[in-house]
């Protein structure tokens, strides 16, 4: 069985990236308009917490009277771009070392940028045969579309039901491939931890960890 992961939130939770990310414009706010870092942190964090990230960048430059379109987009490039203080969670890392002969690929969303940063942080190139970040090969083949993952069966040479994908996000992780016959497994953690959709979205398997997974038996 070839194994697949996704990355946010199955191997490393998410949150730690955003407050990497959220600490880097606290500082560069700090360095550049001479302003605390501190309560730049405090601003964006009570935001995220009130309203999700949308809105972050322009609470912390609002505090003081700094909003303008480019500081705007000069915060984004430092979130964006900025060096990741991010780690596995422990049962990743386990597996991670547990499955270490196996064939095993990584297909994760987002800005390429950023998500190969986070790659390089956790310093996962060298742990998968390939590393999949879906927005290189165009915004449309993000998941729930499974381009990717019939790139892996070509690339090994099998079905999609010698195929298993391991991810958090019931929304979109697992409705299209497993139509196709991929094997599901889904972790509860992050942010959908007790999200719950219909059968047609759900996977195949939920966990608590990535250690219940008997992967001796995939």
């Amino acid at each position: 069985m070839i194994l697949v992961f996704d990355l946010d939130d199955t191997l490393y939770p998410e949150i730690t990236f955003v407050e990497s990310g959220f600490r880097a414009v606290a500082k560069y706010l700090h360095t550049t308009y001479r302003v605390s870092a501190e309560d730049s942190m405090g601003v964006m964090l009570a935001e995220l917490e009130a309203n999700g990230r949308g809105k972050v960048f322009d609470r912390a430059l609002e505090k003081w009277n700094l909003s303008t379109k480019e500081r705007l987009g000069q915060c984004l490039q430092v979130y964006r771009s900025h060096k990741p203080d991010i780690s596995l969670f422990d049962d990743a890392r386990k597996v991670l070392t547990q499955c270490k002969n196996r064939a095993k690929y990584l297909v994760t969303d987002g800005n390429k940028h950023v998500q190969h940063n986070k790659v390089t942080a956790l310093d996962l190139y060298h742990e998968f045969n390939k590393v999949f970040i879906t927005r290189r090969y165009g915004i449309d083949r993000e998941k729930p579309n499974p381009y990717c993952f019939l790139k892996i069966c070509d690339l090994e040479k099998v079905k999609p039901e010698d195929v298993v994908y391991i991810g958090d996000n019931p929304k979109k992780d697992f409705v299209e491939i497993k139509k196709l016959g991929f094997k599901t497994v889904r972790v509860r953690r992050g942010m959908f931890k007790d999200y719950r959709l219909t059968a047609e979205y759900e996977a195949d398997k939920l966990v608590e960890s990535l250690t219940e997974i008997d992967f001796e038996k995939l």
